[in-house]
């Protein structure tokens, strides 16, 4: 499958744009130039009910996150959202137009997470921030006008994989209970070791390079790679999840590990909506202002929230 034509044009304007890599400016400009390139390409925010700023308690402290709220009124779902960087960059004003889409779409509430990052937070500070985050907004869902009958928890990129992580630690603790994970491009595997990784190592948006990077600063140890908590995919049971909507592009460096997982649910008995994007590269989905396919790809992960939600 070609590379799509609104792929062609985001990769020229990348290489007209000349912008360092982020291994070589450290984490600091690399969050500076993340969101510049978000405010170049993300779409314009959808109109939304609401959207209030809370504080959650977690392990290290209060957590910031942001309640939006779809147009939608009464007691509604709630999808617990934790945002793509890499465990380095990214923050809840990144994702605002993809978390105010998905709550219209869904007709839902969205909680977005503004988890503990790396370097100066290494594993497992997100992974402990989300699932605190997870269990907080469960528990208080009368003072958000949520229905914690009716979550769900994912992400995009190392997003997703939280919301894979966070999916396995609830069904191992037996709460919260969660009915949906939303698993967009997610990192399964730390050792990245599948072909696809080296397929395309360079030239797709993320890089190899830029990968290893963003592992360097999240774990403290290279041992953490094999951690379930950081490699999903390593995980040795993954019967009892949530039904999951996994979402792979096909020039991803990460797509044969997050096809890898979705066949792994489903082989465990785990309902899993696979839906692959082949001419597609990794981060489209919040690339909306040039990349038309990015409103489709939202536009079907509503769609199996709202179907879970049922």
């Amino acid at each position: 499958m070609p590379l799509d034509h609104d792929v062609e044009i985001l990769l020229k304007m990348i290489q007209e744009a000349n912008r360092p890599s982020f291994e070589t400016v450290g984490a600091i400009a690399a969050r500076e130039l993340f969101m510049a390139g978000r405010k170049a390409l993300s779409p314009d925010p959808m109109p939304i009910a609401e959207t209030r700023d809370i504080a959650i308690p977690g392990p290290g402290g209060a957590i910031p996150a942001r309640l939006y709220r779809s147009v939608t009124t009464g007691i509604l779902p709630v999808l617990v959202f934790f945002h793509g960087g890499g465990w380095v960059v990214g923050n809840i004003e990144s994702h605002e137009a993809m978390c105010r889409h998905l709550a219209n779409r869904a007709e839902c509430a969205v909680v977005a997470v503004d988890y503990r990052m790396g370097p100066e937070h290494k594993f497992p500070a997100a992974v402990d921030d989300c699932f605190a985050a997870t269990g907080w907004v469960a528990d208080n869902g009368a003072s958000l006008g949520i229905d914690p009958r009716r979550l769900a928890v994912g992400g995009d990129s190392a997003g997703g994989n939280l919301g894979a992580v966070v999916s396995l630690v609830a069904r191992d603790k037996g709460a919260p209970r969660i009915a949906c994970q939303l698993l967009i491009y997610p990192a399964t595997d730390a050792a990245m070791r599948h072909d696809s990784i080296a397929r395309y190592a360079e030239g797709y948006v993320l890089t190899r390079a830029t990968m290893r990077w963003f592992y360097d600063q999240y774990l403290r140890t290279p041992e953490d790679a094999a951690d379930w908590r950081v490699s999903p995919l390593l995980a040795s049971d993954l019967a009892g999840l949530p039904p999951a909507f996994v979402l792979t592009a096909g020039y991803d460096p990460l797509c044969d590990e997050g096809d890898a997982y979705a066949a792994r649910l489903a082989a465990a008995g785990v309902p899993v909506t696979h839906r692959r994007f082949p001419g597609q590269v990794h981060g489209f989905v919040t690339n909306g202002r040039v990349i038309r396919a990015a409103e489709t790809a939202l536009d079907e992960a509503a769609a199996v929230l709202k179907a879970a939600w049922q």
